[in-house]
């Protein structure tokens, strides 16, 4: 099968579901107006409410979705064949992932840009957003730690990927200072600094040369530095560092689409993994796991907590949510798709496919994962003409800011969630910014130490993948309630949330079973509590989801 050829008509279908079905949601379920009054200008205190241009916004939050899970999960979930994930690939972020994202942020707009669990309290009752507070936590605090786990993995492999990752935290900071204190256009600038950036590559190898002792540090200790880093950036305005640095990595982004996509245009490689594999050795079963696997491809949970946590709070007018909610979704569901044609097209040959995929944990597991991606896209991206080294380069740092990213913004998120557990029970210290953002951080230091590094961090990533699609069920939930209750359509959230529900919690159980079996405490523990907390939740939404309709308060940003 052509790689080619299968990334032209997912592109096609991705086009046609923001064109219309989008559309349809904004105007029909939803109806949005541009004169609607936003959070970001009600509420403007320079460091989390700021409004913000739609260009530069979608940037912060498509870079904030997107991470390293929608190319980790894809290069897991293809040893069950390309057909499987390139299919949940498609359908899952057009007709789940992209409308969860869409429908999260409209919400938290209507809420004074409060996160999806204040926002279940109202909406259900406010035991729930306990609950749903919980859940949240718990879903950051692995998030965290599996992705400082990723990039200290990749830090470890590339080298010279370090010199280019940290001269972008500082450009990215000096942009900020332009914008927000010299009121200089952004644009342009980011611009000069995305050519540092790309320049930097071209060093990365030579600089972890000059400073050998670079490359033996290890991907423990890098987890060390990567959470203490992210303790500061969640803190720091969200101008000064998360903002900028999000926005630079959406022309990273870009160009990563464009030279991949060139790449598979030039090369139009065979696809050499086979069509399905239904029993690969050690592999958990394809149903319910591929769509587990496979979270922020095609939908997650996380992805309403930034657009609920982070995104909302900046929207400067009501109709941006379309496309910085579903469009970026969308963005999200490309870069799913190339990861599934790099890991499964990357390759010389399908016995070199087969060799790498052989069983569930071959190659040292997640770091292998990682490397087939890396490996796959470079050869891409090589075709171009471009040196091998620095396209492999250029991948490895594609992958690392995204994760980088995607820290940032969890770090972030889990200080907000934190301080309003706080507030509900009185628990003043944690309110302070400072103080939650340590606790946050150290809970997630303890998992990642402690539970990620036995086979390559392949055991975090289940655990990560249900408790992200339950959240990510319960999100479409609080949706669909709120829809009824204020008398709009809501099937087109409440099928995607049977969907998903249904499925997680079939893996979960699964999951649960597995952690007692193997007396893994830590992870039997947090599954178990994630599983009665979601179930709970889910009884409490359905109650009012069928039972008669109970009318909420007017939709303004201030109710």
């Amino acid at each position: 099968m052509n790689a080619a050829l299968l990334a032209a008509v997912v592109f096609a279908l991705f086009a046609l579901g923001y064109r219309y079905y989008a559309r349809f949601l904004a105007d029909r379920v939803f109806g949005l107006s541009a004169d609607e009054p936003v959070p970001s200008k009600e509420f403007e205190d320079g460091i989390d409410y700021v409004p913000t241009r739609k260009s530069v916004l979608w940037g912060h939050h498509y870079t904030s979705i997107a991470g390293a899970a929608p190319i980790v999960g894809p290069a897991i979930a293809v040893i069950w064949g390309w057909l499987p994930a390139l299919v949940w690939v498609t359908l899952g972020t057009i007709f789940m992932g992209a409308v969860h994202d869409f429908a999260a942020l409209v919400i938290s707009l209507r809420n004074r840009g409060r996160s999806i669990g204040e926002i279940a309290g109202r909406v259900i009752n406010p035991r729930v957003r306990a609950l749903f507070l919980l859940i949240i936590s718990l879903l950051v605090w692995i998030v965290l730690a599996v992705f400082a786990y990723i990039i200290g993995t990749l830090f470890e492999q590339n080298p010279g990927a370090i010199f280019p990752i940290n001269v972008q935290i500082v450009i990215s900071m000096f942009l900020g200072w332009l914008v927000y204190r010299r009121g200089v256009g952004i644009f342009a600038p980011s611009l000069i600094a995305y050519g540092l950036l790309i320049a930097a590559l071209f060093f990365g190898d030579s600089f972890a040369d000059t400073f050998p002792a670079i490359k033996e540090i290890s991907r423990s200790t890098w987890v060390w530095i990567l959470l203490i880093y992210s303790f500061v950036a969640s803190v720091l305005p969200v101008w000064l560092l998360l903002q900028p640095r999000d926005y630079l990595n959406s022309h990273q982004l870009v160009t990563a689409l464009v030279l991949l996509s060139l790449g598979l245009i030039v090369l139009h490689p065979t696809i050499q993994a086979p069509m399905v594999n239904w029993s690969p050795e050690g592999a958990p079963p394809m149903i319910p796991f591929l769509f587990i696997t496979i979270a922020c491809g095609a939908i997650s949970g996380f992805h309403g907590l930034v657009s609920s946590g982070t995104t909302s709070k900046q929207v400067e007018c009501m109709t941006d949510a379309r496309p910085i909610g579903y469009g970026g979704m969308l963005g999200e569901g490309s870069l799913g798709l190339l990861a599934v044609l790099a890991a499964t097209a990357g390759f010389a040959t399908a016995d070199d496919w087969w060799s790498h995929y052989s069983s569930w944990g071959a190659a040292n597991g997640l770091a292998a994962k990682l490397d087939a991606f890396v490996g796959g896209g470079a050869m891409f991206v090589a075709s171009l003409g471009i040196p091998e080294s620095i396209a492999r380069t250029f991948m490895a740092v594609v992958v690392i800011a995204f994760a980088a990213t995607s820290l940032d913004t969890g770090a972030r998120i889990q200080r907000l969630v934190i301080a309003e557990l706080a507030d509900a029970y009185n628990v003043k210290i944690l309110t302070n910014r400072f103080a939650a953002g340590a606790v946050g951080i150290g809970a997630a230091l303890l998992l990642a130490v402690t539970q990620a590094g036995g086979d390559g961090g392949l055991i975090l990533w289940p655990l990560f993948g249900t408790t992200n699609q339950l959240l990510a069920g319960v999100t479409l939930l609080v949706v669909s309630v709120w829809l009824k209750r204020t008398g709009r359509a809501y099937v087109y959230t409440l099928v995607p949330m049977i969907l998903v529900s249904s499925a997680t919690v079939w893996a979960m159980t699964g999951n649960v079973i597995g952690y007692f079996t193997h007396q893994q405490w830590l992870l039997a523990g947090m599954g178990s509590f994630v599983f009665v907390c979601d179930i709970w939740v889910i009884l409490e939404g359905v109650r009012l989801l069928f039972g008669p309709a109970i009318p909420m308060e007017p939709e303004t940003s201030t109710s």
